[in-house]
């Protein structure tokens, strides 16, 4: 399939298109990574699991305008195609897909993908208008590409649950796969914004993950979610968090908050050191 030094790169729906569709007349199944890019090693773990069930894997790189609420951290989004290209290449995709602006969102365009439900309070709380973002670019990445499967990483969770709604709900032929976090060796969430951290915050960082867990832990053992949330935020603040977004418990398959205790959940959170906003969730067994 793809060497270990070059992935071939298209850049228009046309383009992708005729690719995928040569691949399904040789009876090829297709899997789809979408990304924004500034790529790590839990975006190529999804490259590893597409390989594992299909023949052939698309990688999508494309900063995507409509889910920054802030246009100041779209323009900083980092632009790394190159480097992006090299490690896509490395790990064995097939091809990568880099539409512009103009082929996403061509003059005219008038359309928005909105999720209700999963997409309220969490993340969806705190970025107007993200999910929607979300869940209008990857309709277009998922019909343009006609791809069989994608895959999304655990650690957006809420944007897994957004995405597994739409296409449920708008009858897209494609099956959507989570994969588990990929952490580092002391339970930070790989993540872009990582880069962002400097030395003494990442040393402050693994906190976060490290009070999630306990408070998973004693809720599944039967204390109040309030007091183990409670204490939570006092462990993640006195680790030296600048201050928290959201900590909260919500049923796994809606993301609704009134649930009755016993229920598969997940506690989510986000935080921030200095400027950079980190979020993590982990199961409450």
């Amino acid at each position: 399939m793809s060497d270990a030094s070059s992935v071939p790169i298209v850049r228009t729906v046309a383009e992708l298109r005729a690719r995928v569709s040569a691949w399904n007349a040789a009876g090829e199944r297709v899997g789809l990574i979408p990304t924004m890019g500034a790529l790590h090693a839990g975006h190529l773990s999804l490259v590893d699991a597409s390989k594992a069930r299909y023949a052939r894997t698309v990688a999508t790189l494309f900063v995507n305008p409509k889910q920054f609420n802030d246009p100041a951290d779209y323009e900083k989004y980092p632009r790394t195609e190159n480097e992006d290209a090299a490690k896509l290449a490395s790990a064995g995709a097939d091809l990568l897909y880099c539409p512009n602006p103009e082929e996403m969102y061509p003059d005219g365009f008038g359309t928005n993908v909105n999720v209700s439900g999963v997409s309220a309070g969490l993340c969806g709380g705190t970025r107007p208008g993200h999910f929607d973002g979300v869940a209008t670019v990857c309709s277009k990445l998922f019909l343009q590409s006609g791809a069989d499967g994608a895959f999304f990483g655990e650690k957006d969770y809420q944007q897994l649950k957004v995405v597994q709604r739409f296409v449920a709900d708008l009858n897209i032929p494609i099956t959507i796969h989570p994969c588990e976090t990929v952490r580092d060796p002391d339970g930070l969430a790989l993540s872009s914004r990582n880069q962002h951290l400097s030395p003494d915050q990442r040393g402050i960082a693994p906190a976060l993950h490290q009070a999630m867990i306990k408070a998973a832990s004693q809720v599944a053992a039967g204390k109040s979610r309030e007091l183990a949330l409670n204490e939570a935020r006092a462990a993640i603040l006195q680790a030296g968090y600048d201050r928290i977004d959201y900590l909260e418990i919500r049923r796994e398959k809606d993301l609704s908050q009134d649930f009755p205790v016993g229920e598969p959940a997940r506690l989510f959170a986000a935080a921030f050191l200095g400027s950079v906003r980190l979020i993590d969730n982990v199961p409450v067994l």
